[in-house]
């Protein structure tokens, strides 16, 4: 229930003129609640408004949009309204000229210095939602539109441009590609004299070229940046060579994404190991790092020397589709990590054979730690799984499971919730369409591909489904979420961890 002073904030954001009236008048203290009553029902000129004479020196999305005592609802995990969004940024106080061409700021306006725009949601769909992607432009354009303003109202003596007595740093996430590359880097380009910095915190890049990598990566906050995603760039081990020293420049980075890079051990000429022991070098640098994502990558048998020089141990590591040996999962249970380990992604990984009784005993060493555990389309079927179940009701701390895509029976689900329901923080189980649920023409023993096109007999799957449901009822345990839908298993992330 909303509290009191929350429900009259509504009103309040609700009439623009009348906020506008009253907000000389008003305590500061009430700013945070008003510009979550504003965001929340879409006020978007109350917010620009409240942006623009805020009276602190940060303005912060995740402390102000989360759950509160006066507002039960997170707005911080729900889609981002776009409008909200554009108009938050518009209202950053813009630069003014001064009598002598300075920059002047009156009363309030002068005191806001931080935007902190980290954290939102990563979803574009429908016609007012604003993606990561989107709202990266739209920063990107507004840096750009300020800078213009402000060379309209500043002479321009010969030499560097001069900073500006006033900025705002906006802390953002930061996801481009190939057709926003040339708007972001022209942003970056002016960041250390603009009156708007762009700061990032997490940068993601899809589809870009090594050079333009490079280029936008030299353009970021050494200190500020904690995670880097570079996927789908067809990087290879040539390329990584040349990106991943930029990287040790991030000083508190903590996640570093490579999937789909197109790295591929499993034929390597000399200059090939060459470049795979630069790789593992550069990686030994990264002081800070505690998330590591190679999916993808056939990294057969190398992961001791992938994974041997680190120094400190990893706590989130994803290794989907990496064509692993049991060497691989043997060096990995005896190494510094596991015991660290809180997510493990082994999907697409076959551990219906050899590699079972490795990643049983990997499972077992990890099991005090481990909060997260992915073993997606790893063609296992009941008897595998029925060999995992010991170790993973050993993981006393999991809060998700993952076993999607593999051919495991009605019978083996029910198994596998009777076996797990004692796990008490497990709150969330993404698992496949039942094999018997399959129309006859089911090849056998079916591949993820078999599964993932096969005809599911719908009915048959709404009473498995029930039965799932009602068994969770019966177990008292209402809190645990089951379902075949991947979506669910997007939303998380390792820092909410």
């Amino acid at each position: 229930m909303n509290s009191l002073v929350f429900l009259c904030s509504q009103k309040v954001v609700a009439d623009f003129d009348s906020l506008q009236d009253a907000l000389g008048f008003l305590p500061k203290e009430l700013y945070p609640v008003l510009f979550k009553a504003a965001f929340m029902d879409k006020r978007t000129l109350s917010l620009q408004l409240l942006v623009n004479t805020w009276p602190f020196p940060v303005l912060s999305f995740q402390k102000l949009l989360r759950k509160c005592q006066h507002c039960e609802r997170a707005l911080i995990r729900e889609k981002p309204n776009k409008y909200c969004i554009q108009m938050v940024i518009s209202g950053v106080p813009q630069p003014e000229p001064g009598p002598s061409q300075h920059w002047s700021r009156k009363g309030p306006q002068q005191r806001l210095q931080i935007l902190d725009m980290t954290g939102l949601q990563d979803e574009g769909q429908g016609p007012e939602s604003m993606s990561l992607w989107s709202r990266t432009v739209t920063l990107a354009k507004a840096c750009l539109d300020i800078s213009k303003q402000q060379g309209k109202w500043t002479s321009k003596p010969p030499g560097p441009p001069a900073l500006p007595p006033v900025s705002v740093d906006v802390w953002v996430d930061l996801f481009v590609n190939s057709t926003s590359y040339g708007v972001l880097k022209d942003a970056l380009q002016i960041n250390s004299y603009n009156a708007l910095r762009l700061r990032c915190r997490d940068f993601r890049a899809e589809e870009l070229s090594i050079a333009s990598t490079v280029g936008l990566l030299e353009f970021l906050d050494p200190v500020g940046v904690r995670q880097v995603d570079l996927r789908f760039n067809n990087l290879g081990l040539s390329g990584l060579r040349v990106v991943l020293p930029h990287l040790t420049k991030f000083t508190n980075l903590a996640s570093l994404k490579l999937p789909y890079s197109n790295v591929d051990v499993r034929r390597l000429t000399v200059g090939m190991e060459g470049s795979l022991q630069y790789f593992a070098n550069q990686l030994s640098r990264l002081r800070c790092l505690k998330e590591l994502n190679l999916g993808s990558s056939r990294l057969s048998g190398k992961l001791r020397l992938l994974l041997g020089d680190l120094q400190s141990p990893l706590e989130s590591l994803e290794l989907a589709f990496c064509y692993l040996l049991p060497n691989d999962l043997a060096y990995l249970s005896q190494s510094l990590h596991t015991p660290a380990l809180k997510k493990l992604d082994l999907s697409g990984n076959n551990l219906s054979d050899c590699l079972l009784q490795p990643f049983q005993g990997l499972l077992m060493e990890a099991a005090p730690t481990l909060l997260h555990l992915d073993i997606m389309e790893c063609r296992m079927m009941d008897t595998h799984l029925n060999v995992l179940l010991p170790a993973i009701c050993r993981c006393s701390r999991l809060r998700y499971l993952g076993v999607f895509g593999n051919p495991i029976s009605a019978k083996g689900l029910k198994n596998l919730l009777h076996k797990t329901v004692g796990l008490l923080d497990l709150k969330l189980v993404i698992y496949p369409y039942p094999v018997d649920c399959y129309g006859d023409d089911l090849p056998w023993p079916p591949t993820s591909s078999n599964l993932l096109n096969g005809n599911v007999d719908e009915e048959k799957f709404f009473r498995v489904s029930n039965e799932l449901q009602q068994m969770l009822l019966s177990a008292n345990r209402a809190d645990v979420t089951w379902t075949t839908n991947l979506c669910r298993h997007n939303s998380l992330d390792f820092f909410s961890l």
